[in-house]
């Protein structure tokens, strides 16, 4: 079993729960959108193994404490002085909603970051004029309505969509909902600025500044994050590669792990 060192890193007086495992370059795993690091639990052994795993919990999820508002900007900020100790480049790691933070930090921080993943990411989860690879304002601000009158029955539905079209789905799904609450839950408050976020969120003008060595990976059956949007992506950032794995939806890394893992080595073809 992999040992995780639980620690408390402080960002402007307030806490932020991190764990960590292995040994060798730093990476840095940030969850998605209601969620907490715990999700990533199945394929830490195997990345401690090559790496010094940092797995973060985001202000307001998991075991770190609301800090409001939940903005982009202020997320970049908080990886950067949990971070900070960290003396050498970071690999970073990003799931959905986490993918954006990652692709915040760096744009804001190049020199602290050596490589970037991008999992199931996108630089819009919402439909804009010429980025038709993403949900309606309306069906985001439908879920956000219901969200609101019955928080716990609608993440188990999000958690549905977010391994829908997966060959493993079922098993996927068990996996996420055994997991999801084991943390608490996240504010009120908390989900409401980061459905906010999601819904403001247009990186596509910045893409071309982030010239950091990239792979993002795409789940071929990402119902929330269409491939179109992953390639999209990695076609507009100037170092990424882009990986398709196929069968996958939303969670690949646990759907399928061992070709999420060999997509990490570079054994997978985009």
């Amino acid at each position: 079993m992999t040992r995780l060192d639980t620690a408390v890193a402080q960002w402007e007086g307030r806490d932020v729960h991190v764990e960590s495992a292995g040994h060798g370059p730093p990476l840095v795993l940030l969850h998605g959108f209601a969620m907490h690091g715990g999700l990533f639990a199945p394929i830490v052994p195997a990345l401690a193994r090559t790496h010094r795993v940092h797995v973060v919990d985001l202000p307001g999820h998991g075991h770190s404490p609301s800090r409001e508002p939940f903005a982009l900007g202020a997320l970049t900020q908080a990886i950067d002085a949990v971070t900070a100790r960290i003396d050498a480049p970071l690999d970073v790691l990003g799931w959905s909603l986490g993918g954006q933070v990652a692709l915040a930090f760096a744009l804001a921080k190049p020199r602290r970051v050596r490589r970037l993943i991008l999992v199931a990411t996108t630089p819009s989860f919402v439909e804009r004029d010429g980025w038709p690879h993403a949900m309606s304002a309306t069906t985001l601000a439908r879920f956000g309505d219901e969200l609101r009158v019955s928080y716990r029955l609608t993440l188990q539905r999000f958690l549905a969509l977010q391994v829908h079209g997966s060959e493993e789905g079922r098993a996927t799904l068990a996996q996420l909902r055994a997991r999801l609450f084991e943390r608490g839950e996240p504010s009120s408050a908390v989900l409401a600025d980061a459905l906010r976020l999601l819904r403001d969120t247009d990186l596509r003008p910045v893409l071309s500044r982030i010239t950091t060595p990239t792979l993002v990976v795409g789940g071929e059956r990402d119902a929330l994050v269409p491939i179109e949007a992953t390639r999209a992506l990695a076609a507009a950032l100037p170092q990424a590669t882009h990986v398709a794995i196929e069968g996958a939806a939303h969670a690949p890394f646990l759907s399928h792990r061992q070709a999420f893992l060999a997509a990490l080595r570079g054994d997978a073809d985009g």
